[in-house]
């Protein structure tokens, strides 16, 4: 019975608040953009570091603080633009796609430089890889509702931002898509009754769009990324 095994599983749960808080700071201020080493040597790095239910409680807080900030830029965003022009935007943070269809040059996407310096091609991949490996510890000792909604609402920002937000598609953001669908796969694969997919993610799988992925480093195409079809594949199965 899954739930007596959930109910054993907290049971067992030794959290360390102190710990969690070191491997948060080490999180933040070890890797990032200003950082020299490539980005995936410091994703690596990061996976290792947050080992253990520790670092999975810590994974779960980098993306809730992540998703918090983006939001509360946008909702900045919303009331400066009501400020100076009398338009009303809702930003509902379940879908972010009718907000930035509605006033997208009129928006910016700030994922790059929220306040609490978190990268999403660093330490957000990093944590949403955390969570995806450990997704059946991470249902056994935790409610997964909320992580699970905080990667379908980075993945909608995510791809709002190539979509409208002229965010430049080169293997790091393929990369953080990809990791985002396929940890939310796990996490709903993990849970006895997941929640019907959110509106954004059935409006992607309708379609069927590749979007061309290019070189960090320059401006060579390397390959590309459906967002629809990786969805479908790893959500509907």
């Amino acid at each position: 019975m899954r739930w007596l095994q959930q109910m054993l599983g907290r049971n067992q749960v030794q959290h360390d608040p102190g710990r969690q808080e070191a491997l948060l700071q080490d999180a933040r201020h070890r890797f990032g953009a200003r950082v020299q080493a490539p980005i995936p040597e410091q994703v690596d790095a990061l996976v290792r570091m947050l080992d253990g239910d520790d670092g999975l409680s810590v994974a779960a807080r980098i993306l809730h603080e992540f998703a918090e900030q983006a939001h509360a830029d946008f909702l900045a965003q919303a009331y400066e633009l009501h400020r100076r022009t009398g338009r009303r935007l809702i930003v509902d943070r379940t879908n972010y796609r009718p907000l930035w269809r509605k006033a997208a040059p009129a928006l910016r996407w700030p994922l790059f430089e929220l306040p609490g310096g978190l990268h999403p091609y660093v330490q957000v991949v990093g944590a949403v890889t955390v969570v995806g490996s450990g997704a059946s510890r991470f249902v056994q000792t935790t409610d997964p509702k909320p992580v699970l909604a905080h990667l379908f609402e980075v993945l909608d920002l995510t791809i709002v931002g190539w979509e409208y937000g002229r965010v430049r598609v080169d293997t790091h953001a393929a990369t953080l898509a990809y990791r985002l669908i396929m940890s939310a796969r796990d996490v709903r694969a993990a849970m006895d009754d997941p929640p019907p997919l959110p509106p954004p993610v059935r409006e992607l799988m309708r379609r069927n769009n590749t979007v061309d992925v290019l070189d960090p480093a320059g401006s060579r195409v390397v390959g590309g990324f459906n967002p629809g079809a990786e969805m479908r594949a790893a959500l509907l199965a």
